[in-house]
Formats: structure tokens, C-alpha cells, sequence
């Protein structure tokens, strides 16, 4: 079993973010971030559970604990299938559900709510990295997200 902890971050929303992820497997331990100059909190919710099953080199049972209502909820209760179902008409992030969808699909993955900012000490860690990664300089760019809103006339 393979243990992914995760969370995201933005200063604004958009504006600029990152996220924070754990990976723990018996004695091993890994984390993983990056930040990004105009992105959203649930973009980096969603990138850090990505980025975190990407890490895996072959199929696992994985449990992925994490903070975001958006992540967990559009999973276990499949309205993601409901968006590819429709095109993802009028949804976002179809870019990062379709990377999701195809980075879960060797892994046997199960998620665990955690509350944020409750003393959770994995997912302190985890705020703490994303938060830093959102400061850093320079940060990387989320080109999907800001074409898509550059078109839209958001940014």
C-alpha cells in the first residue's frame, strides 16, 4: 500500500499556487511540489493527486488522503464520468480530470478525507510545500488554464 498525501494551494483564485505531496510506503518517503504563476486552488488539488499517482512506477493499492471536497466528492461520487460522459460541457479542469482518469487507471486507488488546517501533520506538510512552491521565483506556467481563460476574457 502506498500512502499519497496531498493538498493545493493559491494567493487569489487565480493567481499564483502550488501544491504539496507526500508519498510514503514502509520505509520510504518522498515529496514532491511545484508552483505555478496563475493557476486555482482546485487546479492544484487536483495536479498534486496526479502528480502523486504519476510518481508510481508500477500498479499499487494506493490510498490518497486529502483535504479537497472538489477532488474526493467529483471521484467517489463519479460525477467525473458524468463530465466525460457530456464533454465536460460547461465544467473545468477537463485537462487535469483527463490526466487523473488515465494516471488512476493501474492503481487500485481508495481516497480518505482529512480537514485542513486541523493539525493533520502529513497535510500541514503538505500546505507548507504547496504554499512555498506558490512563492518561489519563477514560477512554472499553467499554460491549459491560461489560454482557456485568456479566450474567455478571465485574465
Amino acid at each position: 500500500m502506498i500512502e499519497i498525501y496531498t493538498d493545493g494551494a493559491s494567493s487569489g483564485n487565480p493567481g499564483p499556487g502550488g501544491y504539496g505531496v507526500i508519498l510514503r510506503s514502509g520505509k520510504h518517503y518522498k515529496e514532491l511540489s511545484e508552483g505555478f504563476r496563475k493557476t486555482t486552488n482546485n487546479r492544484m488539488e487536483l495536479l498534486a493527486v496526479i502528480k502523486g499517482l504519476e510518481s508510481i512506477k508500477s500498479p499499487n493499492q494506493v490510498m490518497i488522503f486529502s483535504d479537497s471536497k472538489y477532488v474526493i466528492d467529483s471521484i467517489e461520487k463519479r460525477w467525473v464520468n458524468g463530465w466525460v460522459a457530456k464533454g465536460f460541457a460547461g465544467k473545468k479542469n477537463k485537462d487535469l480530470w483527463m490526466r487523473y482518469l488515465e494516471a488512476s487507471k493501474p492503481h487500485q486507488v481508495k481516497f480518505t478525507w482529512v480537514r485542513g488546517h486541523n493539525g493533520h501533520p502529513e497535510n500541514e506538510r503538505c500546505d507548507q510545500l504547496a504554499v512555498a512552491a506558490g512563492k518561489q521565483t519563477p514560477l512554472l506556467i499553467d499554460s491549459v488554464f491560461e489560454v482557456e481563460n485568456a479566450k474567455a476574457g478571465l485574465l
